[in-house]
């Protein structure tokens, strides 16, 4: 869904950005995702946003590894900004909202914030290149990243739009794909963190070749 603001290079983005800790939740330039906000802290992190003008959230996923304090655990040094492109609010205190994806993000320091959510100061030049869409794209091997899903949804007897898909530029679709995965924080957090487009789609097939490997060894719990 293209945004009605333009951004061009890190100097167009906030660089301090409310940030919101969810694990396994993955977003991408220009990627959509829905999310049902309730917490209150979370409710005026938007009213706050909306208020500012920016519209952005940054979401980034706690480190599992360096937790922390149960109730601020540490997060990944990396993560990515969204623009709020749709809001509606539900008539019993909730917000559905939809984040179309900007840019990683680095995380320079954490704000002593007084509001109840966290703001981080984060710089997006290690990820320059988010600002320009469908860089590098060309590089994907495209006939094996459909290879790869073909088989997945057959394995977990899945249906899917074949011919959404097989229309789809070749980053939409690794995007997609990346940002829809059902895989853990961590594989998460490397489609992320991948250089480049053609590094998350090998990163995309390797993940699922592993599962599917899993779903086909004996003895094995078969993938759901």
């Amino acid at each position: 869904m293209p945004m009605n603001a333009v951004y061009r290079s890190p100097a167009d983005v906030a660089h301090v950005i409310p940030v919101f800790p969810l694990p396994g939740a993955l977003l991408l330039p220009r990627g959509q995702m829905p999310l049902n906000i309730f917490e209150p802290r979370y409710l005026a992190m938007i009213d706050d946003a909306l208020r500012d003008g920016h519209r952005m959230i940054g979401m980034i996923q706690p480190d599992p590894a360096h937790r922390g304090n149960p109730d601020k655990p540490n997060l990944y040094s990396v993560g990515c900004v969204g623009r709020i492109t749709q809001l509606a609010e539900t008539g019993d205190g909730r917000y559905l909202i939809q984040l179309t994806g900007i840019a990683r993000f680095r995380v320079e320091r954490e704000l002593d914030a007084l509001t109840a959510y966290r703001q981080c100061e984060v710089s997006y030049a290690p990820f320059a290149h988010d600002f320009i869409a469908r860089k590098g794209e060309d590089a994907v091997d495209r006939d094996r990243l459909l290879t790869a899903l073909s088989a997945f949804l057959k394995a977990n007897r899945l249906e899917a739009d074949w011919q959404g898909i097989e229309e789809a530029p070749n980053e939409a679709l690794v995007n997609a794909l990346a940002m829809m995965s059902p895989y853990g924080v961590a594989e998460k957090q490397a489609l992320l963190e991948a250089p480049d487009l053609k590094t998350r789609a090998e990163i995309l097939v390797a993940a699922t070749e592993i599962e599917l490997a899993k779903n086909n060894a004996p003895g094995e719990t078969p993938l759901q």
